[in-house]
Order: structure tokens, then C-alpha cells, then sequence
């Protein structure tokens, strides 16, 4: 028997443009575990997209510093990584990255993901999501293409 994951919900209250703190405004009273669910803003989400465009590592750096932030001041804490869709073409379906280490691996459908990235798998196949964000916790948090979030 395989596992069948529960129904989530999508999650539109709040704000919705989170003001950003890759521009540099960061609002220390939003870092709350109810701002984990807050709608992620453009900028971010553009931050998330130039990680997989083969940018250079300096500047990866200076974007996943950036990324950190905003997590830390809007969003209730900084993600362990992310799992999210690959463009890349076949063989690779799903790629990861670790915030910690600025790694990015490419997976093919045959190939184990590494937990807890793990249990987003299946939702990083899925083209509707940007990014699914993976938690020290353990939660996965998809986020939309649009910026809200899928509530677990």
C-alpha cells in the first residue's frame, strides 16, 4: 500500500504582497508560525527562480543571503531547502536545493531523494507548485505559482 497524503487547503489571508526584505524592509513584529502561511512576495518567488538559472556562485550567494532574510522576517523562520519542479528535460524530474550549502542536486525518477526532502516528491512533480518548502520540523509547505501557500 502506498501513502495517501490528506487534503490540504489553500491558504489566501493575509497580505497580498509580503513587503520584502530583499529590498531591504524587513518587518521583525511578522515572524510569527502564522507568517509561515502568509502569501510569499514576487520578489522572492524571482529569487527562488534565478537559483536554477545557472547564476554565478557569488551571486548565488549574495540571493540565498537575500532569500534567508525574508524568510527570517516575514515568514517564521528559514526553510531546511526546497524541493520544486525540474525544467531541465529528461531524465531529471525534480531538483533540491539546500539553503545551507547552496546545493543544488537534479534527480531522475528512479534516483532516492535524500529525507526529508523526500516526502515533497510527489508534489514537486506536480508544475502547479513554484517551490515546496521544507521545514526543520518536517512540514512541506507548497507554495503557488501566484505566491500563496497550500496549508497542510
Amino acid at each position: 500500500m502506498g501513502f495517501v497524503e490528506r487534503r490540504r487547503r489553500l491558504d489566501t489571508v493575509g497580505a497580498p504582497e509580503v513587503p520584502s526584505a530583499l529590498r531591504g524592509s524587513p518587518h521583525p513584529g511578522r515572524a510569527t508560525p502564522r507568517g509561515r502561511f502568509l502569501p510569499r512576495s514576487r520578489l522572492l518567488r524571482d529569487a527562488m527562480a534565478a537559483l536554477d538559472s545557472g547564476i554565478d556562485e557569488a551571486q548565488a550567494r549574495r540571493v540565498i543571503d537575500g532569500i534567508r532574510q525574508e524568510y527570517a522576517s516575514a515568514h517564521g523562520g528559514v526553510p531546511l531547502g526546497f524541493l520544486a519542479h525540474c525544467y531541465l528535460g529528461p531524465p531529471f524530474v525534480d531538483h533540491q536545493l539546500d539553503l545551507d550549502h547552496a546545493v543544488v542536486r537534479h534527480f531522475a525518477p528512479a534516483d532516492t531523494v535524500p529525507e526529508p526532502y523526500a516526502a515533497a516528491r510527489m508534489l514537486a512533480r506536480s508544475e502547479a507548485y513554484a517551490y515546496i518548502e521544507i521545514h526543520s520540523d518536517g512540514l512541506a509547505i507548497p507554495v503557488l505559482k501566484d505566491g500563496s501557500v497550500v496549508r497542510p
